[in-house]
C-alpha cells in the first residue's frame, strides 16, 4: 500500500513558530526531504529529532522526486520541508507532489508559517482578495512587463523581493502600477522584524537612501476603479511620453521609446497612456 507524503511548514525565522503536529510528523516519518540538510539539521537538533535527511532542491528536484515517489509507492512515509516556510511556495515541492499523486500516495499538508500571508495580514491593506506573484524578475524591463500584466487585477498584489533590488523594484512598481499605498515587510518573525507603510514612491525613496538586509515582502493595494492614482505618479508612463515629445519626437515615436523603457507591449502602452491622460 502506498505511503504518505507530508508537506511540513517550518519557521521562517523564530524556531518557536513550529506546530506540535509538525514536530510529531518530523519525528515519525522515515525520511525528511529538505533543501539544505545542514540548515534543517539545526531545526531538528533544536527539537531533538534524529530522522534521516535527504537533499531535495532545485538542482536535483527532477531525479530526487522520482526516487522519493518510488519509496512512497513502496509504503514509505516522507516529509518535505523547505529552508523556511511552507514547501511548494516559491520552493521545491510541486514536482514531488505530482509524482506522489501518480504513485497513489496520500498527500497531506501540515500548516504553519508563510511569509506572504504574515505580510498581508500586518500590512493594513485589504486581504479579502489577494494575488501572490512570487519573486519579480531581476531585470527592470522584464519586471515592468510582468507588472503590466497584473496592473488591473482586482486584488491586493504581493511579491517577494531581494534586498539589493528592493528600491529599484518599488520604483518600477510605482511607475507601472501607479503610486499606490503599499507595505514592505522585512525579516518577519525575526529579531529585526519591521513593516514599513507608505506609497510606493515613498517606500522606494526610503530604501534607496537606507539600504537594508533581510528578506522582503511587498504588499500593494489593488487598482482603484478609476485608476486615478496612476496619473499622480511623477514617473508615470504618460509623463515619460511627454518628456520624449518635448525632446522633439512625435507622439508615436515617443510612445514607442517610452514603451521600450517601461518594458511594455504596444497595446498595453497605448492603453496605459490613455488611462493616465484620462482619455
Amino acid at each position: 500500500m502506498p505511503g504518505t507524503l507530508y508537506l511540513v511548514a517550518t519557521p521562517i525565522g523564530n524556531l518557536a513558530d513550529i506546530t506540535l503536529r509538525a514536530l510529531d510528523v518530523l519525528r515519525n516519518v522515515e525520511i525528511i526531504a529538505c533543501e539544505d540538510t545542514r540548515h534543517t539539521r539545526k531545526l531538528l537538533d533544536h527539537y531533538q529529532i534524529s530522522t534521516k535527511l535527504v537533499s531535495y532542491h532545485e538542482h536535483n528536484e527532477e531525479a530526487r522526486a522520482q526516487e522519493l515517489a518510488k519509496k512512497l509507492s513502496e509504503g514509505a512515509s516522507i516529509a518535505v520541508v523547505s529552508d523556511a516556510g511552507t514547501p511548494g511556495i516559491c520552493d521545491p515541492g510541486f514536482k514531488l507532489v505530482g509524482e506522489a499523486v501518480a504513485a497513489g500516495a496520500k498527500v497531506i499538508a501540515i500548516p504553519g508559517a508563510c511569509a506572504f500571508v504574515l505580510a498581508a495580514v500586518t500590512s493594513g491593506i485589504g486581504t479579502d482578495s489577494i494575488y501572490f506573484g512570487g519573486f519579480l524578475p531581476a531585470k527592470s524591463g522584464e519586471r515592468r512587463r510582468r507588472l503590466a500584466e497584473v496592473v488591473d487585477i482586482p486584488a491586493t498584489l504581493i511579491f517577494y523581493e531581494a534586498p539589493h533590488r528592493i528600491a529599484a523594484s518599488l520604483q518600477d512598481c510605482a511607475a507601472v502600477l501607479g503610486n499606490r499605498k503599499a507595505a514592505v515587510g522585512r525579516e518577519l518573525t525575526k529579531l529585526h522584524e519591521e513593516t514599513r507603510r507608505g506609497t510606493l514612491s515613498e517606500l522606494a525613496a526610503h530604501y534607496k537612501e537606507n539600504a537594508a538586509k533581510g528578506e522582503f515582502v511587498v504588499v500593494i493595494e489593488r487598482a482603484s476603479v478609476e485608476r486615478s492614482d496612476v496619473s499622480a505618479e511623477p514617473d508615470s508612463f504618460a509623463q515619460r511620453v511627454a518628456e520624449f515629445e518635448e525632446q522633439g519626437l512625435d507622439r508615436r515615436a515617443a510612445m514607442r521609446k517610452a514603451a521600450k523603457e517601461f518594458g511594455l507591449a504596444r497595446a498595453e502602452a497605448y492603453r496605459l497612456l490613455q488611462s493616465q491622460k484620462g482619455l
